[in-house]
């Protein structure tokens, strides 16, 4: 197993904010039974991966963000619902808090480790937050179709700041990231608006016979974290209380540009014309270094 040592690689090129700065952290490496289990199952769950001030950092930059939405902000539960469903991406280089927990912490190492990749690279931050009484769900998905990128030494972080139940948590098929692409369609219409309509297989109705499938899924505190590959299966119910999550998608040594002949969520306006395809993701400015293996 490789040797844990964070490396500081970006300079900062912003001043911190008191108010949302997260001080260093020192992390323990991953087991070599955790790297395991997440090769397995393309997802795993690691307690109390943030410490309390951190959280509290995060918490406070979530409300910011809800505050100032960027223009890539968007709403994902529809005007009738009891709650709101809140995305917004892209936000590391406005929000401190963000920026702070992405590059002050050994979380990249973590995920690198995680990967089984000597480098890892920032793709990009998500929030998601549903407010108490949210109906919306999230369907089964696979996060990788709605990408611009192609290989296998990928994963997100899913770091929750507030207390989420068993019933309301995020929900994995262990080991469906082994299997093929499906199918990627618009949360609320079920539309086809990234891969042609037939190119890949649909998914299964896993909602249909739950009991045929592995789900994997567990009750969170502030700070506890899943990690996750992006090709595995997941999907998350609504939210009686307010459920406010903050997620980091990390890039590994095989990762590679693939350009779309469509909007991809997130959208890289331009980053063709910067990455050619097949090329790797080493644009410093948009996908920094995180971490590299000793």
């Amino acid at each position: 197993m490789m040797r844990l040592q964070f490396v500081v690689l970006y300079r900062m090129r912003y001043s911190p904010n008191p108010d949302f700065l997260i001080p260093a952290m020192p992390l323990p490496a991953p087991t070599p039974e955790l790297i395991t289990e997440f090769a397995a199952n393309g997802a795993v769950v690691v307690r109390g991966l943030a410490d309390p001030t951190a959280v509290a950092a995060l918490a406070r930059g979530i409300d910011h963000n809800m505050r100032h939405p960027s223009p890539r902000a968007k709403t994902a539960s529809r005007s009738d619902d009891g709650g709101w469903f809140f995305e917004d991406f892209c936000n590391w280089q406005h929000i401190p808090a963000y920026r702070d927990f992405i590059f002050n912490t050994g979380v990249a190492a973590v995920a690198g480790q995680l990967m089984q990749s000597r480098e890892t690279r920032l793709y990009h931050d998500h929030t998601l937050v549903k407010t108490a009484g949210t109906r919306q769900r999230t369907p089964w998905h696979q996060d990788q179709p709605y990408y611009n990128i192609e290989g296998r030494q990928n994963i997100s972080l899913w770091l929750p700041v507030d207390p989420v139940p068993r019933e309301a948590t995020l929900e994995f098929v262990a080991g469906s990231h082994l299997g093929p692409w499906l199918m990627p369609r618009s949360f609320m219409d079920n539309q086809a608006k990234w891969f042609p309509e037939g190119s890949l297989a649909d998914l299964p109705d896993i909602e249909a016979d739950r009991s045929a499938y592995p789900i994997i899924g567990w009750a969170l505190e502030p700070g506890d974290a899943v990690f996750f590959h992006m090709l595995t299966l997941h999907a998350a119910q609504g939210s009686e209380r307010l459920r406010r999550v903050f997620s980091v998608r990390f890039l590994g040594d095989d990762i590679t540009h693939a350009p779309r002949n469509w909007v991809t969520s997130p959208e890289f306006p331009g980053l063709s014309e910067r990455l050619p395809a097949g090329a790797p993701m080493h644009d410093d400015d948009l996908f920094p270094l995180l971490y590299r293996a000793a």
